[in-house]
C-alpha cells in the first residue's frame, strides 16, 4: 500500500498560482497511477486530475482544464499539481490518492484510489 503526504497549500489571491505536492512511500508508487480530488465545504469530492502510473496519460476536470497541470516524479515518488490562474471556486482541500490498481491510466472516479493522504487546504481570496 502507499502513504502518501501533500504539502503545497495556503492562501493565495485569485490569479496566483500554487504547486500541490504529494509524497508517496511505498514500492508499488512508480506502478501506480495517481490522482488529485479537492472538497469545497457543504460539497462532495470532486475529481480534478489523474495521471497514469508512467505519466504517459492524463485527465482534467473540465473545471481546471487549461489551468492546472498533474504530473510526477517516479525517482523522487512525488505526483505534482500546478495551478495557475486560482479562481475562488478553487477553494477546496485538496487530497492525494493512489489507484487500486497497478499499471492503470487513471481514472475519474474516487472509488478507484484506494489510498488517500490528509489533505491540503488551498484557500483563494477574491
Amino acid at each position: 500500500q502507499v502513504q502518501l503526504v501533500e504539502s503545497g497549500g495556503g492562501l493565495v489571491q485569485a490569479g496566483d498560482s500554487l504547486r500541490l505536492s504529494c509524497a508517496a512511500s511505498g514500492r508499488t508508487f512508480r506502478s501506480t497511477a495517481m490522482g488529485w480530488f479537492r472538497q469545497a465545504p457543504g460539497k462532495e469530492r470532486e475529481f480534478v486530475a489523474s495521471i497514469s502510473w508512467n505519466g504517459a496519460s492524463t485527465g482534467y476536470a473540465n473545471s481546471v482544464r487549461g489551468r492546472f497541470t498533474i504530473s510526477r516524479d517516479n525517482v523522487k515518488n512525488t505526483v505534482y499539481l500546478q495551478m495557475n490562474s486560482l479562481k475562488p471556486e478553487d477553494t477546496a482541500v485538496y487530497y492525494c490518492a493512489a489507484a487500486r490498481r497497478t499499471f492503470s491510466s487513471g481514472s475519474y472516479y474516487s472509488d478507484d484510489f484506494g489510498s488517500w493522504g490528509q489533505g491540503t487546504q488551498v484557500t483563494v481570496s477574491s
